[in-house]
């Protein structure tokens, strides 16, 4: 099953309100809204795209070990993830399929990495619940997502929401801030020139990993 049918099946059970979500419809109307406001903002239209260079980053791991986007393309080609935090069902899902593929991108020579706000407690956490053996990296404030074009403040009305939920972002994120990031692929060639980019301000959307390996392939070529 492709991971866009698995997380299609995981929305349709849960806008069902079947356990053990079991969330009235006025909340689903909210979420519904918050992300046509987002993909009306055009803001994914002005994200990184194929072609830009790559904003040089250095972010750590859960163990606090720092980890530069230099040192990575000085490896091979490099795919980046921008996930929500490890309390994102559809986040989860993309996880477990990357990880699924991450033999294919070995086999071309590249590293993958994942960046999200959360801090490193619950980075450990992903990587335990979604068995990984990639890097998650912290990324505070969304600094990193911001320059990539990614970062957005979430609107009053879905803060609210997120509350009432117990969904305290500032406690996973130590973060005062309610901001995320648009979930986004990229894969960078050694020479720091973005390939490919996907940016989906529907949460619910993810591109397929293996959409990825022509540009994984192309940018082998290119360090060949």
């Amino acid at each position: 099953m492709s991971l866009q049918s698995k997380l299609d099946a995981f929305k349709a059970d849960f806008e069902a309100g079947k356990p053990p979500y079991k969330v009235p419809y006025a909340v689903i109307e909210t979420m519904h809204r918050a992300t046509a406001e987002l993909i009306a903002s055009g803001a994914a239209q002005r994200a990184l795209k194929a072609g830009d260079e790559l904003p040089a980053f250095m972010l750590s791991d859960p163990e606090g070990n720092k980890v530069s986007s230099d040192d990575l393309l000085s490896k091979g080609p490099l795919v980046i993830s921008f996930y929500r935090g490890v309390w994102c069902p559809y986040c989860n899902m993309e996880l477990q399929a990357l990880q699924e593929a991450l033999p294919q991108f070995k086999e071309l020579g590249a590293s993958l990495v994942a960046i999200s706000p959360q801090n490193p407690v619950n980075s450990r956490k992903s990587v335990r619940q979604n068995n990984l053996s990639f890097p998650i990296l912290s990324d505070p404030h969304n600094d990193v997502a911001a320059a990539f074009g990614l970062r957005f403040e979430m609107p009053d009305y879905l803060i609210d929401l997120y509350k009432s939920l117990k969904n305290d972002l500032p406690a996973f994120n130590g973060d005062p801030s309610w901001t995320l990031p648009m979930p986004a692929r990229f894969v960078v060639g050694q020479d720091g020139v973005v390939l490919y980019a996907e940016v989906n301000p529907d949460y619910t959307r993810r591109p397929e990993p293996e959409d990825m390996l022509p540009a994984l392939r192309r940018a082998a070529s290119l360090a060949a």
